[in-house]
């Protein structure tokens, strides 16, 4: 029987219905004892009220719950509730492979990764016996995180009934039949079923590799391999026709196109024997992919020709007027663009106000790792490789940051999360390397499988790639005026290793060279930046926005010369690292800074644009309106220096002034109450601390929260109470990611944590009438709106339903807006209680993409009748620089 929201079995709540099929009805339902989501699969009434089918099904289960695989669904149980058996089941979030392929073939460097975990999926339950006899596109889930979930194995046998289900082939319907032992049973899908489960005839483990060959010729043809009208057409062809082999795309590597081969041969004597070598072979053609691109017939120096043939489709005609030949290397540097993929743009560091792409040149030299993101979604690693003519995504990659090579080229590593993890350079299966604090600070991977990455205010770790205890291999000496070390950068002899050291000493600030046994620690050069190390003997670094050159004796661990200039227009961010990377074959790459030109425009509750304000279009970081209305603070980015610094703009004279500068970053202005002060963040001092200045613009600024207080790289201000006693603002914490501090402004007033979690909290912003705080948690999995007490209570209400970030409270307290996930701004009543409203969209924003912690995108008016928008420009990004014979420039 159906099963309404709200229904009870044993200890699950019924919570809303999935789908229902042959296999029985699916819902969604709380486990109220465990706190977490599960799938309830009812049986049908002709499997539970039959003793010996039911039986058959509890031992069944029994068997597939001992199954513990990250690609196999889990079974949590059975539960016997008012005359309703049902087995509660692992939910998996996400797609079906089945309605990926609705929207057309999957890619073959996406298709492959997925078919690798299936295969292991269907490996594992072989091993232990288990056959899934129903394997098709629609019982395989894709999870966000790019994991691949087999769902119902081995559940066909148990739900044996007595008539073929009735509905449209196409949409793979599961045939069953009655009989009651394995032979001369009908079980399965008729685009999927093997052709001796087509004729009733027993089964066993090869079945399931038929099937597998099926699912993935539909995955890179976007159709099956057999199809039919009807049940009597479908059989019909698995038993005697072949799959038209045309269809597979372009490029198909010869060893995938063996496996779906023997995957299908009709005769199972003569089909692959086990999935384990199926996989095996896909694995291989991950490893080695056959080039999509045109070759071009290079004799020497074949690391150079993929780059030339990305140089040639981008119109690189001047190369070709320049060099009658490519046999051997161009005499001068050649430089090649890539851009992100069409919709995106690239991103950078999650905690870093000014910013340059997260990338990474392979050390072979045939590959660049990127991150990119579109408007809206989180940001993802994409793969440049030099034999393809586009980029490819890498599943599972979500918020990645900071990525890195190993040696061999062949897996790559990055942060997402407070953890760092690592996944094939071909895509396939994330891993987990270990646990780190959310404030990354880049990274390196050793010969020897050791890497180093810095860690905000923490000395540099040492962790094995295959996880494992992680070490420090650095001291911070505090006493010298050192704040952080960060930047690492392992040297050939895989035991010295460049960082970068920085502080409120200048003198003590730098490039430095160490080593993983610590004992030794040498300043190479003085400038606050990062430097990486190439071949055959250079330390390249940014200083400014110039790419800076100079030769280092990588034996003797010394400088040599004068730096030479190696290319103007390179970012770097202010975590003091540079845009560059280089490869051990003679190529560099590099970027310019990632600048979110936008304009601040007034547009009303129903999105009619009203007219722009402030200082002409620029990077504005954030951006906060006097109580009066009268004035506009605004951080802004110089695009020259990349130095952020405060603007006031009188809005009824639209005259505009610098009123605080310092450092790389001065930043987050909050106005006091009465509008006669502002706070604000800035690392002057070599740490973020807090200041105060008149809002009248003159006098100095004021130290109100030194660093010693609240040692924290990433101090946030997000608002000011309304009686004016205390600011509140977001800091991360060791190990996890930002917490919600209050501070009180008074003499002597120490920071306490008023909302802490493992999840991400921000944007902290207190209602006019003070008693009640809004801000924005990760805490579910995505970004949700709170509203809690202060000081806080048992109470806490949900204000946004289904994503939602930067919530900001209308001046009388009778309305809360948030961004959402689309980019949408929402608005919710509040009433007495407080109560809250169903959120109400008022209109689409073209807000940044950028750190949501960081910037500001929208302010209301007080009456919530307009709202000072952040619009994008439409104006397109740097790209990152790939440069091939980059040492010719010093034959300059």
């Amino acid at each position: 029987m159906a099963l309404s929201p709200g229904k009870r079995l044993g200890p699950y709540e019924i919570t809303a219905p999935i789908g229902a099929g042959g296999m029985g009805e699916v819902n969604r339902a709380t486990d109220t004892n465990l706190k977490r989501q599960v799938a309830i699969k009812v049986l049908p009434a002709a499997v539970a009220s039959d003793p010996e089918r039911l039986a058959r099904f509890q031992r069944e289960a029994e068997v597939l719950a001992a199954l513990n695989h990250p690609n196999i669904a889990h079974i949590h149980g059975l539960e016997n509730s008012d005359g309703n058996i049902a087995l509660v089941m692992e939910l998996v979030e996400g797609r079906t492979i089945a309605d990926r392929i609705a929207q057309g073939a999957i890619p073959l460097d996406e298709a492959l990764p997925i078919a690798t975990q299936i295969a292991e999926a269907l490996e594992a339950a072989h091993e232990r016996g288990i056959i899934h006899r129903d394997l098709k596109p629609a019982n395989i889930k894709l999870r966000p995180d790019g994991t691949v979930k087999v769902l119902d194995f081995g559940l066909a046998k148990p739900f044996e009934q007595t008539t073929p289900l009735p509905g449209d082939l196409t949409q793979s319907p599961t045939v069953l039949s009655p009989a009651p032992t394995l032979a001369g049973v009908l079980l399965g899908t008729a685009a999927y079923m093997s052709p001796e489960q087509a004729r009733g005839k027993a089964v066993d483990k090869r079945t399931d590799v038929w099937a597998f060959g099926c699912v993935l010729f539909e995955m890179l043809t976007g159709k099956k391999p057999f199809e039919g009208d009807t049940l009597a057409d479908a059989v019909a062809a698995i038993v005697k026709n072949e799959p038209d082999w045309r269809a597979l795309p372009t490029g198909t590597p010869a060893t995938v196109q063996s496996v779906i081969a023997r995957c299908l041969r009709k005769d199972p004597a003569q089909r692959l024997h086990d999935i384990a070598d199926g996989r095996f072979q896909i694995e291989e053609a991950l490893n080695n992919p056959v080039a999509s691109a045109p070759v071009i017939p290079v004799r020497r120096h074949r690391e150079w020709a993929g780059w030339i043939v990305a140089a040639l489709s981008l119109g690189a005609a001047a190369f070709l007027a320049a060099r009658p030949s490519i046999d051997s290397p161009p005499g001068d540097p050649l430089s090649v663009p890539i851009f992100p993929p069409e919709k995106t743009a690239f991103s950078g560091a999650i905690n870093t106000t000014v910013n340059v792409p997260s990338f990474a040149l392979s050390p072979d030299g045939r590959a660049v790792v990127f991150s990119a993101e579109t408007p809206g979604d989180k940001p993802m690693l994409w793969v440049r490789s030099m034999d393809r003519l586009g980029p490819r995504q890498l599943a599972g990659t979500e918020d990645a940051q900071d990525p890195l090579w190993s040696p061999d080229s062949r897996w790559i590593a990055f942060f997402a999360n407070g953890e760092l993890k690592k996944i094939p350079a071909a895509g396939g299966a994330v891993q987990v390397i270990t646990q780190t604090a959310a404030d990354f600070r880049g990274g390196s991977w050793g010969p020897d499988g050791t890497i180093i990455f810095g860690l905000g205010a923490e000395p540099i770790q040492r962790v094995n790639d295959a996880g494992g205890k992680t070490t420090t291999v650095t001291i911070i000496d505090a006493s010298g005026h050192e704040g952080t070390h960060r930047n690492p950068h392992l040297l050939p002899n895989g035991k010295h290793f460049l960082y970068s050291i920085f502080g409120s000493r200048q003198d003590r600030s730098g490039v430095y060279v160490g080593s993983l046994d610590g004992k030794t620690k040498k300043l190479l050069v003085n400038v606050s930046t990062n430097a990486v190390y190439a071949p055959p003997g250079y330390l390249l670094y940014v200083d400014g926005n110039t790419l800076w050159g100079q030769k280092f004796d990588v034996e003797r661990l010394e400088v040599e010369g004068q730096p030479f200039l190696v290319a103007e227009h390179v970012g770097r961010n202010t975590a003091m690292m540079g845009a560059v990377s280089a490869s051990t074959t003679g190529i560099i790459a590099y970027a310019d800074t990632l600048l979110h030109n936008g304009r601040l425009s007034w547009i009303d509750r129903k999105g009619t644009p009203l007219g722009s304000t402030g200082p002409l279009e620029g990077d504005y970081i954030d951006f906060r309106l006097s109580p009066d209305e009268q004035r506009l603070a605004a951080s802004l980015v110089d695009p020259k220096t990349n130095i952020v610094e405060i603007w006031l703009t009188d809005l009824a004279r639209s005259s505009t002034t610098r009123v605080s500068s310092g450092g790389l970053v001065t930043a987050s202005p909050s106005w006091s109450p009465d509008g006669t002060r502002l706070m604000f963040r800035s690392n002057r001092n070599g740490i973020i601390e807090f200041f105060e200045k008149s809002a009248a613009g003159g006098g100095n600024d004021r130290l109100v929260l030194p660093g010693a207080q609240m040692p924290s790289l990433n101090l946030i201000p997000s608002d000011w109470s309304p009686d004016g006693r205390n600011v509140i603002f977001s800091a991360p914490a060791p190990g996890s990611e930002n917490d919600l501090w209050l501070w009180p402004v008074t003499a002597g007033g120490r920071p306490a944590k008023l909302i802490a979690s493992p999840a991400n909290q921000m944007h902290g912003n207190f209602s006019p009438a003070a008693g009640l705080v809004a801000y924005t948690s990760s805490e579910t999995g995505k970004f949700e709106v709170y509203v809690e007490t202060i000081p806080r209570s048992d109470r806490r209400w949900p204000v946004s339903t289904n994503g939602g970030y930067e919530p900001r409270w209308r001046a009388d307290g009778r309305e809360i807006y948030y961004l959402s996930e689309g980019q949408k701004l929402m608005a919710v009543t509040v009433g007495a209680g407080p109560t809250f409203g169903i959120p109400t969209p008022l209109f689409q924003t073209r807000v940044q993409p950028g750190v949501m912690a960081l910037r500001t995108h929208y302010v209301p008016s007080r009456d919530g009748q307009r709202f000072l928008v952040n619009t994008a420009s439409d104006k397109p990004g740097s790209p990152i620089t790939v440069v091939l014979n980059w040492t010719a420039i010093l034959k300059k």
